[in-house]
């Protein structure tokens, strides 16, 4: 059976399912650890955000802005650490079997509005969040129809109809909402609702979004409470779409982390600041394979990835920090990560691209235009994309097709993949934590159904290989399916990795982890 999925809005590093939409990915750690001697309480961290978030509601929000902004304000059962490792949050406790896993919540979890988040309030986020009427983030990855919750006292039981190996890592991330934010999801736009360390106290849309530190919190990871030294009264994160804006504002210590990865980066590193990095699959390129568009045919996909020179491209859309990919799973846990991959990118070979074209119908004339035109977008808001999409169609050039380029923004993201479908390849990365996560976006129904197969893939190898991991008898068997079914996704290139980079967040003043977004119990002021 195909699983349904909702539609979602994709932005240049669709859904993590985050976060986040989320360039998420794996986090290297806290920067240059260090010594509590020199953690001083109070203060503001700021930071910056390159968009506007817009609708900050955790239950539906996709873009990255949105998604960095969620862990400020809610909190999930566990907390996933750089490493990976799974250590309590809002449970101190848990067990779980192929077909359930239980939790034990901590004593005193109280809400931003002030009201205790019980067992009881934690089974109704897993109902609502399994409605596919309601159609949340984590619909159909982490949380499935086929997933009921019961509370009895401080235990949260979650069941689940099929076996799943990777319930502890699904349902443990998923971010808890308050009773009150259930009732009137739409309140959750503008406010923040649930039970963490900081809540939303001030919006200027477009500007700033201000979180203030709680009293009485006592239940945050590795027992960090609202007198924990070091952390901030509030923290403010401002909307910088400029890069060397936010670079500037860092130097001067007006920000305390900004993300820079375009040409700043050289002065930032240079000033001997510390950073945290995330694993960006930053060149990874997606293709439309509906009927009427060129990239439908095998061929044709296969001819457009020989045809290019990897490291070349790799070196200018990761302004010379290329990394070869090892997996279409790039954000913590990097769930079934460590024993692959089974596939290899071939060699860039101009003539065997040749002979596929004209296989496929493409022929060159007399001029050596083959008649292929494809649409090629890319995020303008990213420094590096654009330069490396001059040489994608430098390249293709060469073998006699032409390339539009498109220099993509919020809105013709979601025009050309959700409502034109007018576009044939691109720089269009997804940034899942899990091959479940992954799934979403090449198995079942396509966005016009509702769908988040905005791609039009339909690949029958991976769709079995995909459906008997999702029912494997343990976790090692599943990641073997898995594995085998990423590589059908490669062999088929119904995607291709072509670089990957570490995206360098930077610190001023300040100390904390990334996994994935910035962790707010791990923030620490510096003296």
């Amino acid at each position: 059976m195909i699983r349904n999925v909702r539609r979602a809005v994709i932005t240049t590093t669709a859904i993590s399912t985050a976060l986040v939409l989320t360039a998420c990915g794996a986090s290297t750690g806290g920067g240059e650890s260090a010594d509590p001697e020199d953690f001083v309480s109070g203060g503001t961290f700021a930071m910056s955000l390159n968009e506007d978030p817009g609708d900050l509601s955790p239950l539906t929000g996709v873009n990255l802005a949105q998604r960095a902004l969620v862990p400020f304000g809610y909190e999930s059962l566990v907390y996933i650490t750089p490493e990976g490792e799974t250590v309590p949050w809002m449970a101190e406790s848990w067990e779980e079997s192929g077909t359930s896993i239980t939790y034990t919540l901590k004593e005193g979890l109280t809400c931003a509005d002030g009201t205790e988040f019980t067992a009881e309030t934690a089974a109704a986020n897993f109902a609502y969040q399994a409605d596919p009427d309601n159609g949340t983030f984590w619909y159909g990855s982490n949380v499935t129809e086929d997933m009921t919750a019961s509370a009895d006292g401080n235990v949260l039981t979650i069941e689940s109809a099929t076996n799943n190996p990777f319930l502890l890592q699904s349902t443990g991330a998923v971010e808890m909402v308050c009773q009150a934010g259930l009732d009137d999801p739409a309140s959750l736009a503008d406010t923040t609702n649930g039970t963490a360390l900081f809540e939303l106290t001030d919006v200027a849309a477009g500007s700033e979004y201000t979180y203030t530190k709680r009293d009485g919190y006592t239940w945050g990871p590795e027992d960090v409470t609202s007198e924990t030294e070091g952390l901030p009264d509030e923290i403010v994160a401002r909307v910088v779409t400029d890069e060397a804006t936010s670079a500037n504002l860092l130097l001067s210590g007006e920000l305390n982390a900004a993300p820079i990865i375009g040409p700043d980066r050289e002065r930032v590193e240079a000033a001997g600041l510390d950073s945290v990095g995330i694993l960006n699959p930053i060149g990874q390129m997606l293709f439309n394979e509906r009927e009427d568009r060129p990239t439908s045919d095998v061929r044709v996909r296969q001819a457009l990835t020989l045809a290019l020179d990897r490291e070349a491209i790799g070196e200018l859309v990761t302004d010379g920090n290329y990394q070869e990919s090892v997996s279409l799973v790039n954000k913590i846990p990097l769930t079934c990560v460590s024993d692959g991959p089974l596939w290899e990118l071939p060699d860039p070979d101009v003539d065997a691209a040749a002979e596929l074209l004209d296989e496929a119908g493409y022929t060159a004339d007399a001029d050596g235009d083959r008649g292929l035109t494809i649409r090629f977008l890319y995020d303008g808001a990213t420094p590096t994309h654009g330069a490396a999409a001059e040489e994608v169609q430098a390249e293709w050039s060469e073998l006699g097709i032409t390339t539009d380029l498109v220099a993509e923004d919020p809105t013709g993201w979601s025009t050309d993949l959700y409502q034109t479908y007018d576009w044939d390849t691109g720089f269009i990365q997804l940034a899942p934590s899990s091959p479940v996560v992954l799934s979403l976006f090449f198995l079942g129904a396509t966005s016009e159904n509702g769908g988040y197969n905005f791609m039009s893939v339909t690949n029958p190898e991976y769709n079995t290989l995909a459906e008997q991991a999702f029912t494997a008898p343990d976790a090692e068997t599943a990641c073997d399916l898995w594995l085998q079914a990423e590589k059908e996704l490669i062999d088929r290139v119904d995607t291709f990795p072509l670089a990957d980079t570490e995206s360098p967040t930077w610190l001023n003043g300040a100390t904390l982890e990334m996994p994935g977004s910035i962790a707010p119990t791990t923030i620490r002021m510096l003296g």
